[in-house]
């Protein structure tokens, strides 16, 4: 499985130049990761973009996914980065794992992943949300989709 996730809700810019967590969006992530550890489900890895944002993200996941290799900082998950590197990365990983990213990254990367295309808006992905991804027979579909306001 391949799980995509658009970091929680940030501060804006002049607020917290680093873009850290809201409030908001700590408390997002937090009831999504919750909600995950007790549907047991397992990831080997988060991989974050290395932003404060994106970071955060991952560390609220790992508390509660309790990843056996942890969180890793990757290149290529940046807002603006080519998702083609990811699309080729994941066809070498052999494990569930996570991708803590940015639109409009994200939705190119989930767009290419099942029909081929670099494209915005085939997935609606909402902050602190997270995509669901199965690969069979060389083929992506979609298994699942959560939003923070769907998780009670």
């Amino acid at each position: 499985m391949l799980y995509l996730v658009q970091h929680a809700e940030a501060k804006r810019e002049t607020e917290d130049p680093a873009r850290g967590l809201t409030e908001k969006g700590s408390e997002d992530i937090r009831k999504v990761a919750a909600y995950l550890g007790k549907l047991d489900m397992r990831t080997i890895r988060i991989f974050h973009s290395g932003k404060t944002r994106a970071l955060e993200t991952a560390r609220v996941l790992a508390e509660y996914l309790m990843p056996p290799k942890g969180i890793t900082e990757a290149d290529g998950l940046a807002p603006m980065d080519d998702p083609e590197v990811w699309q080729r990365r994941i066809l070498q990983i052999n494990e569930d794992v996570v991708l803590v990213g940015h639109l409009p990254h994200l939705e190119i990367l989930a767009s290419l992943l099942l029909g081929g295309k670099k494209e915005k808006g085939v997935i609606d992905f909402k902050m602190g949300g997270i995509l669901c991804m199965k690969r069979s027979e060389g083929h992506w579909s979609v298994a699942w989709m959560m939003v923070p306001e769907v998780v009670a």
